[in-house]
């Protein structure tokens, strides 16, 4: 492309050296990378420009995955108003890569000082990593690819998950002998966390030490030790790439919702706002979802079509239903469930997406749907702990109580400092009411109220639970406490909103009856 043309096309005007887009009185400064994208586009206007040529195009041989070029698109398409789903400049051919729609005339005038695209890579719109090579603290010579081995190992895993933007393992590497600064690593691969460890032996054993870090400012996120033996080295660096991957998840989720906190509001964009939301949503608490909604309204006004903000929103509304939040159950489950089918329509394969979708159409009992978005958030992620979680629910509502209980102890086990595992929690002992285990439904449920004395739903189960179990005057103490949060719960409302199997329903209805709850 010769260095003096600008392009227009529509109503906009486009110089690819500067990075200016303009309409009008409209201006955008478009980040390096993303003007390079733009600019091939409109050198082949209307016609199919694959992936794979974006990416030696744009890229030229540092390797990268797919969510670099999402992201690239991501902001064109906000940049430009632009529609996923009715686009008007940038259209999406499904697996194969991208088109501009609309013809480009390649004009002159174009300035001569050109943006640097290495030092100056954007933050893509979602929580980005590099994994950096670990340093082999081994004496013997012969074991230094242990840590190389770990270091694939665990890129692997993460790189598994669409949740994660993740530095391909040769890109991080290519800077091994280089002391880098934070500042350096965020600027020149784009990323807000760098995984950093250490691998030392000593004699059959070994140690493997790790930290995440966030590039800016160096503020240490998380760290974590394993052991192991070298004779099961295989199975180490399976074990150290699930905790890691699990771990990070929710680690990397509430750094996140703190950085987007920390911006100036002038600056937010969806993902921000989607991101300042989640820590009210999955506090499962109604005043806390009404201000999630009111965050995720924001979001929706600035991308009506954000999947992340879209299937949150959903979920919020789902919480409404199934928590007896509202006296019109049936218009929260088809509000909620409107929205989930807004995000399906776009193939999403985002395994947090997936797994929220999944949350949404269980609350609204379409099961066989939840059942088949959670399995597909488990195939592309299979440390994705919300997701067996909320598996663990599916099971939990077809009565296959044991099942559950394991798909709730994964997550727990994958994911330990997750906020959400108290829901896991509630989840394994409702597996137990299930089971007609009332003493150990109690015991999980006791947890929880210990633990987060603010989920008043959990008081329907608890006073339940007790009841059969046959500690009567336990129950009564419980059921008062329910009173106080549902002062007008009736059997009937109580079966509209929760989603158990009509036996199971029938039960814990059954039980609250003994202790006064009204038909």
């Amino acid at each position: 492309m010769p260095a003096d043309r600008q392009f227009a096309f529509g109503a906009f005007r486009f110089d690819p050296r500067t990075g200016q887009l303009s309409c009008d009185s409209h201006q955008a400064k478009l980040t390096p990378r993303a003007a390079a994208v733009l600019a091939v586009l409109a050198e082949r206007a209307q016609e199919l420009v694959t992936k794979r040529e974006l990416f030696e195009q744009v890229w030229r041989g540092i390797a990268v995955s797919d969510d670099a070029l999402t992201s690239c698109i991501l902001e064109l398409r906000q940049a430009l108003g632009d529609n996923a789903r009715r686009p008007h400049y940038i259209e999406t051919l499904h697996r194969r890569g991208y088109r501009l729609v609309v013809p480009a005339n390649a004009i002159g005038d174009a300035p001569s000082m050109a943006p640097s695209l290495a030092p100056t890579s954007r933050l893509p719109d979602k929580p980005s990593v590099a994994v950096m090579p670990f340093e082999s603290l081994c004496t013997h010579p012969n074991r230094h690819y242990l840590a190389e081995g770990i270091v694939k190992a665990i890129t692997a895993a993460l790189s598994r998950s669409r949740c994660y933007f993740v530095i391909a393992r040769d890109s991080a590497a290519a800077r091994k002998s280089h002391a880098e600064d934070l500042r350096n690593i965020r600027g020149e691969f784009g990323v807000a966390y760098r995984l950093e460890g250490s691998v030392q032996t000593a004699d059959s054993r070994i140690r493997v030490i790790l930290q995440l870090i966030e590039t800016e400012g160096g503020a240490h996120v998380w760290s974590a030790q394993h052991d192991g033996r070298l004779d099961d080295i295989f199975d180490l660096q399976d074990r150290v790439a699930e905790k890691v991957a699990g771990a990070l998840q929710s680690s990397i989720r509430t750094a996140e919702v703190e950085r987007s906190r920390r911006r100036q509001p002038r600056h937010l964009g969806a993902y921000d706002y989607a991101m300042r939301a989640m820590p009210h949503v999955w506090a499962l608490r109604e005043e806390e979802s009404g201000k999630a909604i009111e965050l995720l309204d924001n979001a929706l006004a600035i991308d009506p079509e954000y999947p992340l903000a879209l299937s949150l929103a959903g979920w919020c509304h789902a919480q409404r239903s199934v928590y007896n939040w509202t006296d019109d159950v049936a218009a929260s489950q088809a509000l909620a469930g409107a929205l989930a089918d807004r995000v399906i329509e776009q193939s999403n394969d985002d395994p947090l997406i997936l797994a929220v979708l999944g949350t949404v159409d269980t609350f609204v009992r379409n099961h066989g749907r939840a059942r088949a978005l959670l399995e597909r958030a488990i195939t592309l992620d299979p440390n994705a702990a919300w997701a067996w979680s909320r598996l663990g629910w599916i099971e939990t509502y077809s009565d296959r109580p044991e099942r559950a209980r394991e798909h709730f102890q994964r997550a727990i086990r994958l994911s330990p400092l997750d906020p959400m595992n108290f829901n896991s929690h509630i989840g394994i002992g409702s597996a137990y009411e299930v089971a007609q285990d009332y003493d150990n439904a109690v015991a999980h449920y006791r947890w929880v109220v210990e633990a987060r004395p603010q989920t008043a739903w959990n008081s329907r189960n608890m006073a339940s639970a007790l009841a059969g179990a046959g500690r009567m005057e336990e129950a009564r103490q419980a059921y008062m406490l329910m009173l106080r949060s549902y002062p007008s719960l009736t059997g009937a409302r109580l079966k509209q909103a929760m989603v158990f199997s009509p036996p199971t329903l029938d039960r814990m209805v059954g039980h609250l009856r003994t202790l006064g709850l009204p038909d």
